[in-house]
C-alpha cells in the first residue's frame, strides 16, 4: 500500500497518524529513496476524483510533505513545478499549508510570488466561504508574500489591489484583521495607490468604529485598542484619503457614545499628523468649526482634552517648517477663525468659555513657532486692554489665565530646538509686552488682598513662567521675582489655609533649578536669618522657614550649604537654653535633605559620619548622665536623631558598619567617660535606659553587621545578648523603651547567622514564663510581647534572611 494510500486512510480519524505518514514519505525523499515526481505522480487518480474531500485531503498530504523537507531539499525548478501545481488546485484546499513552506524559501522568486497571488484572487469566493482556520491560512499567505516579496506584488498593482480589497471583503475575526490591517497599510503607503484610493478607504473604514470586546478567556489577548491602533494607521497612511476620511469621521464626530468620540478625535489627530499640508489645509477650518464644541462646551474632560491635541496636531502639520508669518499661509488661514472667536469670547472673561479659549490658544501656541507668532499679535494686546478694562478680580483673573496659558506655550517652545532655531537672531513674540506682563502679574501677585488666593496663585504662576522663558528677564528682574516669593513665605499665616505660601516654595524650587545663584545669594540668606537662635516656647514660624529650606535644596550645591548652616545653628541650640521642638524641627530638616540624596555616593558622607552619627550619639549618651545637652534626652529627639543615624550607617560600606556595630551601647563614647552601658546592670535610671532608642535605630541599620556584636566582643555573645534583652523587656515599665527593647529582640533573632540564636529564639517562644521567671518568680510578668515579637522576626525568614525588617 503506498503512501498516499495510507494517510487517505488514516486521515479522517487520525490526524497526527496521518501527519506522521507524510513526514515518512519526506525522509524518504531526503534519503533518495523515492523521487519528489514518484509522490506527485502517486496523487494522480485521487488529485482527479470527483469526491472534493479526497481532492482536499491528497493536496494536504502533499503540502505535508513539503513542509517536513528541509530548506536546501528542493532546487528551483522543483519549487517552480510545486508551486504552479498547488496554484492551480488553490480551489480544492490543502495547497495553502505548502504553498506557505515554498514563499519562504530562499529560491522561490517573485514570478512564483506573483503566480500564487494570483491564484488566491482567482479563487476568493471559494476562500471567502471557508471556516475561518483556513481563511486565516490564506491570510498569513497573503502577509508574508507582502513580507518577503512585496516588490514583486507591487507591480500587478490594481489587479492586486481590487482583488486583495474583494478577498478581505467582510471579515470579522480579530485575528485576521489584525493581519488585513497590517498587509493592507503596507499598499497604502509603498503602493501608487491613486486609481484606487476609496476602495481601499472603504474596505477598512467599514469596521470604524471598532467596537470588539475579547472574551475574558482570550488566548489571543488581542485588544480593542490593538485593533483601533492598526485601523487608525490604515485611516491615515495616505493624504488621498483625506476627501473620503475628514467628512466622514466629522460626521461620527456627532455621536452620542463618548467612546466613539474619542475613537473619531484620536483618528482626526492621527490623519492630521499624516496627511500632506494641502490635504491638511483644505478642511482645516472645517474641522475646527467641528471641534471647538468639544471644548467650548465640554461635557466629558477628557473629550475635550483629546480635541485640543487635534487641534493642536493640525496647527503642527500647518506649521512645519514654516518660517513666513504672512497671512497667506494655511497655518494662518486655519488660525484666523479660532484667533477671532477667541476675541470674541474674550469680551466676557467671567463666561465659562474664557477658560477653554485659554487652553485651545495655549495648546496651539506649542504646535509651532510661527503658530505661536500669530497667536502673541492678535491676542495679547487684546487681553491687555480688557485686563486694564475689567471691573472685578473674577474678570481679571480669567484674562490672567488666559495669559498664563500662553507663557506655558513660550516655556514649552523655548524647551523645543526647532523653535529656539525659528527664534534665534529675532526679537522673542512676547518681548514688545515684557514690562506690562511682569508690572501686571506683579501688582496682581503683590497688590492683591490675601484673600483673593486663586487670582494670586495665577499671577504667582505667570511671573514663574516668564522667569522660565530663556533670556526673557534680566538676571535684576528674576531676582525681584525670587523676593516676592521670599516675602509671601515669610509673611504665611501658619494657621490659615492660604495656598500661596506652599506656590511660592515650589516656585523657587522651579527657580533653583534654572537659577541656583540666586537662591544661594538672594533666598538662602534670608530664609536663614529668619532661623531665631532661641525661639520662645510659642514660637514656631521657623517651621514654615525651615520647610522652605528643605524643599529649597534640589541642587546639590544649596544642599551641601545648608546641612553646614543648619548643622551650626543646631550646635548654637544645643549649647543654650530653648525648646526641644527647635531642635528636633533642625534634625528632621536634616534627615529630609539626606534622604533626597544617594549617601552611599556622597562625597561628604564620611563628615557626616563623624559630625553627626559620632558625635551626636555620644552627647546623647552624655546627656544621659547630665554630661551633655539635655534637649537630647528628649524621647522625641532621640527618635529623629536615630532615624537620621541610621539614614548614614546605612550608607557605610561593610567595615564601616562594623565599627559602629561594636558602639550600639557604648555610643562612641570615651572610656574614661562618666557613662556606663545599660546592658548586664541593675537599677539603672530611667533617663540612662533612653539610651536604648538610639541602640535599637543603630542596631537596624547595621545590617549583617550586628554579628559582630557577638562574634568579636570579648563580654557579649548571642545566647547572652538575647537573655539580657529579654530581661530587659520584660522588667521595662517606660512603654517606648519596652517597644523599642521588643524591636532590639526581634532584630537579633531576625539576623542572626550563628546556630544558637534561632534555638534560643524557640526557646523563648515556646516557653517564655521560663524567661520571666528569671526577672519575678511571681505570675504578674507578661511574656506575650516577647513571644509575638520572636515569632514576627522568625516569619519573616530568621537567621538575616530579612534585611528589611528594620525598625520603621
Amino acid at each position: 500500500m503506498s503512501d498516499i494510500q495510507r494517510y487517505l486512510l488514516k486521515v479522517d480519524d487520525d490526524k497526527n497518524g496521518a501527519e506522521q505518514i507524510a513526514k515518512e514519505t519526506a525522509r524518504k525523499i531526503e534519503s533518495k529513496g523515492i523521487t519528489l515526481i514518484d509522490v506527485v505522480e502517486s496523487l494522480g487518480e485521487y488529485i482527479n476524483d470527483e469526491d472534493s474531500s479526497i481532492r482536499s485531503n491528497a493536496v494536504t498530504y502533499l503540502s505535508h510533505v513539503i513542509v517536513t523537507l528541509s530548506e536546501t531539499t528542493l532546487s528551483r525548478h522543483q519549487i517552480q513545478v510545486l508551486c504552479q501545481f498547488l496554484c492551480d488546485r488553490v480551489g480544492d484546499g490543502g495547497a495553502i499549508l505548502g504553498l506557505k513552506k515554498l514563499q519562504c524559501l530562499k529560491r522561490f522568486n517573485g514570478d512564483m510570488a506573483t503566480m500564487t497571488l494570483r491564484a488566491l484572487l482567482e479563487h476568493f469566493q471559494d476562500l471567502m466561504i471557508r471556516p475561518h482556520s483556513q481563511r486565516l491560512q490564506v491570510l498569513e499567505l497573503l502577509h508574508e508574500l507582502m513580507q518577503n516579496h512585496r516588490a514583486a506584488l507591487q507591480t500587478l498593482g490594481n489587479e492586486a489591489i481590487v482583488g486583495i480589497t474583494d478577498l478581505v471583503s467582510g471579515e470579522k475575526d480579530p485575528r485576521s484583521l489584525m493581519i488585513i490591517f497590517s498587509f493592507l497599510h503596507v499598499i497604502m503607503v509603498e503602493w501608487d495607490i491613486a486609481d484606487q484610493a476609496e476602495t481601499l478607504f472603504d474596505s477598512v473604514f467599514c469596521y470604524f468604529p471598532i467596537t470588539f470586546r475579547p472574551p475574558p478567556d482570550d488566548p489571543y489577548k488581542i485588544t480593542a485598542q490593538d485593533l483601533k491602533a492598526r485601523l487608525r494607521n490604515c485611516i491615515a497612511a495616505s493624504s488621498l484619503f483625506a476627501p473620503f476620511a475628514f467628512p466622514q469621521l466629522i460626521e461620527k464626530l456627532d455621536s452620542t457614545s463618548p467612546n466613539v468620540k474619542k475613537d473619531v478625535l484620536q483618528t482626526l489627530t492621527a490623519c492630521a499628523s499624516s496627511y500632506g499640508v494641502a490635504a491638511v489645509s483644505n478642511y482645516s477650518v472645517t474641522l475646527w468649526d467641528s471641534l471647538k464644541y468639544e471644548i467650548l462646551n465640554v461635557q466629558e474632560e477628557d473629550l475635550a482634552e483629546e480635541a485640543l491635541v487635534t487641534l493642536q496636531a493640525i496647527a503642527t502639520r500647518l506649521g512645519k517648517g514654516l518660517t513666513s508669518t504672512s497671512q497667506t499661509t494655511s497655518l494662518a488661514i486655519y488660525l484666523k477663525p479660532i484667533l477671532a472667536e477667541s476675541k470674541e469670547q474674550l469680551q466676557e472673561p467671567q463666561h465659562k468659555q474664557a477658560k477653554p479659549i485659554g487652553q485651545i490658544l495655549g495648546s496651539l501656541g506649542t504646535s509651532s513657532s510661527s503658530a505661536f507668532l500669530l497667536i502673541v499679535k492678535a491676542i495679547v494686546p487684546a487681553l491687555l486692554t480688557l485686563y486694564q478694562d475689567a471691573e472685578s478680580i473674577a474678570s481679571q483673573k480669567s484674562l490672567l489665565e488666559v495669559l498664563v496659558q500662553l507663557c506655558n506655550a513660550a516655556v514649552a517652545l523655548d524647551q523645543m530646538s526647532d523653535a529656539k532655531l525659528s527664534f534665534s537672531g529675532v526679537e522673542h513674540p512676547l518681548s514688545p509686552f515684557k514690562d506690562r506682563l511682569f508690572e501686571l502679574f506683579s501688582q496682581a501677585l503683590m497688590g492683591t488682598a490675601s484673600e483673593e488666593v486663586t487670582f494670586r496663585i495665577v499671577a504667582l504662576q505667570g511671573l514663574l513662567r516668564l522667569c522660565q522663558i530663556g533670556n526673557y528677564l534680566q538676571k535684576s528682574e528674576v531676582g525681584m521675582v525670587v523676593q516676592y516669593l521670599d516675602e509671601i513665605v515669610f509673611t504665611a499665616d501658619l494657621g490659615g489655609r492660604d495656598d500661596v505660601p506652599n506656590e511660592a516654595i515650589e516656585a523657587l524650587v522651579t527657580i533653583s533649578k534654572i537659577k541656583p545663584h540666586l537662591i544661594m545669594d538672594i533666598t538662602f540668606p534670608a530664609f536663614m536669618a529668619r532661623l531665631p537662635d532661641q525661639p520662645s516656647e510659642d514660637q514656631d514660624s521657623y517651621i514654615i522657614t525651615l520647610e522652605g529650606l528643605a524643599r529649597l535644596s534640589v541642587e546639590r550645591s544649596i544642599s551641601d550649604t545648608l546641612i553646614r548652616r543648619l548643622l551650626n545653628k543646631l550646635e548654637f541650640v544645643l549649647s543654650n537654653t530653648g525648646p526641644a521642638t527647635y531642635a528636633q524641627a533642625l534634625l528632621s530638616t536634616i534627615d529630609y535633605v539626606l534622604s533626597r540624596r544617594d549617601l552611599s555616593t556622597d562625597p561628604n558622607l564620611n563628615n557626616y559620619h563623624e559630625k553627626i552619627v559620632v558625635s551626636f550619639v555620644s552627647r546623647a549618651a552624655l546627656a544621659s548622665v547630665n554630661a551633655g545637652p539635655q534637649m537630647l534626652m528628649e524621647p522625641a529627639t532621640l527618635e529623629i536623631l536615630g532615624r537620621l543615624v541610621g539614614r548614614i550607617i546605612r550608607a557605610l560600606d561593610e567595615h564601616r558598619r562594623k565599627s559602629v556595630a561594636l558602639e550600639t551601647y557604648t555610643f562612641f563614647v570615651e572610656p574614661e567617660a562618666p557613662f556606663d552601658a545599660v546592658l548586664y546592670r541593675q537599677h539603672v535610671p530611667e533617663k540612662r535606659r533612653y539610651t536604648l532608642i538610639l541602640s535599637t535605630w543603630i542596631l537596624a541599620s547595621v545590617g549583617s553587621a550586628a554579628s559582630t556584636l557577638y562574634t568579636v566582643a570579648d563580654d557579649v555573645d548571642l545566647d547572652r545578648l538575647l537573655n539580657e534583652i529579654t530581661r530587659l523587656a520584660l522588667s521595662e515599665t517606660v512603654p517606648l523603651i519596652r517597644f523599642y527593647l521588643l524591636k532590639q529582640l526581634a532584630l537579633l533573632v531576625n539576623r542572626s547567622s550563628a546556630p544558637q540564636g534561632p534555638n534560643d529564639a524557640f526557646r523563648i517562644m515556646q516557653d517564655p514564663l521560663n524567661a520571666a521567671q528569671i526577672v519575678d518568680p511571681s505570675p504578674s510578668i507578661d511574656a506575650t510581647p516577647v513571644v509575638f515579637w520572636t515569632a514576627k522576626a522568625l516569619d519573616r525568614g530568621g537567621r538575616g534572611s530579612c534585611p528589611g525588617f528594620a525598625v520603621e
